[in-house]
């Protein structure tokens, strides 16, 4: 199972990375552009945690889960911005930054069965 995180702040990045290697056996790929983690993309995902506002002025991920909506492939926002997304994601997990470890490790538990 390979699960991408998209998140600019390194230390932000490395907590999730913890929390989704404590919650399941997979292999994580680290992103923090739009350019890496459509690359990670090519290579197969399984599940991705996006943070939603990038660090380049005006990037933002919602590109990527266009695609991945696109795909099938599941994923949640984990980011301070998730009362600006459209509502055209109204049904994607979301999950509020500052994050408690817990809240991710819900929403990686039904993966867990998959993996």
């Amino acid at each position: 199972m390979r699960i991408l995180i998209l998140e600019d702040e390194p230390l932000i990045a490395m907590d999730l990375e913890d929390v989704v290697r404590d919650a399941l056996p997979a292999d994580v790929c680290l992103a923090n552009t739009l350019a890496e983690a459509v690359a990670e993309l090519s290579q197969g995902i399984d599940f991705a945690l996006l943070d939603i506002e990038l660090r380049d002025p005006g990037e933002t991920s919602l590109p990527l889960a266009q695609e991945l909506t696109r795909r099938n492939v599941p994923y949640c926002f984990v980011s301070s911005a998730v009362d600006r997304l459209p509502s055209t994601y109204a049904q994607v997990p979301k999950v509020r930054k500052p994050f408690q470890p817990a809240d991710i490790a819900a929403l990686l538990s039904p993966l867990s069965a998959q993996a």
